[in-house]
């Protein structure tokens, strides 16, 4: 296993480039199921839960190489519809193979899902409007088993709850339904845009009707076709957030400012100077932060996936500020953490009180998901001394190269293998 250092205090300064997004990529891998053609994607991080989702993807066989940087997919020979445990249980994304599955084939056995341990996340979401479209389904020994013995029916289907995930599974298998389905009430994450988009240029037949409302007039076949991935707007809040709290200079590019205007919001309201370009954020971090009261919500508020590192850069706040999180359950596992190293953060169900004003102090400390294990970092770049954060693999999921990508910008980080 291994672990990273960091030695603080310094300021960041130069600039990083984006990566592929690991949330846009992983639907968009799922979706390649549905195609008896070559599929091209370009702009994949190279993350662990990329390479997780290509080894679901060639279990169930898939032959994909990778060709010139593109990633090259092949189903013509794709026939298996069962996804075991063993590789669904890292990664939640990994029920998103049961929509194509159900589309392709008429029935598949797919495993219960794991992921970061942030709330029960329960998935009667997706199968509820599974349902609709004319799937029968049963869970028993930790996996879903379903079947459509007609095919699947376009429906008109209203989600219960706003889930990025259903809204994911449902298009995907609604792509190849018979007729007309209409989701209202959908997740309209850029993530989900961008895997709307790639269906669209593989022929799929859909259009946003309404703000959460996506009609889908089903098509007997996808098309060959390549498609380049969009950035990671959650590894782009992060770095910004690394210079607002080292008070650095960096240049943020190969991103859309627009889809991440939230977060630069929060950033301007809280002191940091910031300065737009066409694919390019520009921030200089200020001595002085402002506290801010700031709650989660699905875009475009702020992003559950944003909350732990915002939760840092407010530990340095000038005053007392709360987030409140309204996404997820269980989703402040890194608080203790933080609090060994100097924060003053209290917990009353859903929302955490944060008193501003701390320096933080080097500490080893422990990653329990993947975004805590980013604002564990964030909190050791601003602390004298050094830090180690134990059980990086969480971090490995979602950041490509992070500590290469901070080293370039002027922090002192190592990776060394624990023991």
């Amino acid at each position: 296993m291994q672990k990273l250092e960091v030695f603080g205090a310094n300021k960041l300064k130069g600039q990083i480039k984006i990566s592929g997004s690991k949330n846009a990529s992983l639907p968009i891998l799922a979706a390649t199921l549905l195609s008896k053609e070559k599929i091209y994607l370009n702009n994949l991080p190279k993350v662990e839960d990329i390479k997780t989702m290509i080894t679901l993807l060639q279990s169930l066989g898939s032959i994909i190489k990778l060709k010139k940087k593109k990633l090259v997919i092949d189903n013509s020979r794709q026939f298996k519809k069962f996804a075991s445990y063993n590789l669904v249980k890292t990664m939640r994304a990994g029920i998103l193979v049961l929509g194509p599955l159900l589309s392709k084939f008429g029935n598949a056995k797919v495993s219960l899902p794991g992921g970061c341990a942030i709330g029960t996340r329960p998935i009667d979401v997706h199968l509820k409007a599974l349902s609709k479209l004319g799937v029968q389904y049963k869970i028993a020994q930790g996996y879903v088993y379903a079947s459509a013995p007609k095919g699947l029916i376009g429906s008109n289907i209203r989600f219960s709850k706003i889930s990025v995930g259903a809204t994911e599974n449902l298009i995907i298998a609604a792509s190849l339904a018979k007729g007309l389905t209409t989701l209202r009430n959908c997740a309209i994450e850029p993530e989900i845009k961008d895997l709307v988009n790639f269906l669209i240029k593989a022929g799929c037949n859909m259009k946003w009707i309404g703000k959460r409302t996506l009609e889908i007039n089903g098509v007997s076949k996808i098309k060959e076709t390549s498609y380049s991935i969009m950035f990671d707007r959650i590894e782009a809040g992060t770095y910004l957030i690394a210079a607002a709290i080292t008070e650095g200079n960096l240049k943020i590019k190969n991103i859309i400012p627009d889809i991440i205007k939230t977060e630069i919001a929060i950033l301007k309201k809280i002191g940091a100077k910031i300065n737009l370009k066409r694919n390019e954020v520009h921030i200089i971090g200020n001595s002085k932060i402002k506290s801010i009261n700031i709650k989660t919500s699905p875009y475009p508020g702020v992003a559950t996936d944003i909350q732990a590192q915002l939760m840092v850069l407010l530990c340095k706040a000038n005053n007392k500020s709360t987030i409140k999180e309204n996404i997820f359950e269980n989703r402040f596992m890194h608080v203790a953490e933080l609090n060994r190293m100097g924060a003053r953060i209290s917990i009353n169900g859903n929302k955490a009180l944060i008193e501003g004003n701390i320096s933080f102090a080097a500490a080893e400390v422990m990653a329990t998901d993947l975004r805590a294990s980013v604002s564990l970092i964030l909190a050791a770049l601003t602390a004298e001394g050094k830090s180690v954060i134990n059980r990086i693999y969480h971090l490995d999921r979602g950041y490509e190269n992070i500590e290469k990508k901070l080293k370039k910008v002027g922090a002192k980080i190592r990776r060394k293998n624990s023991g």
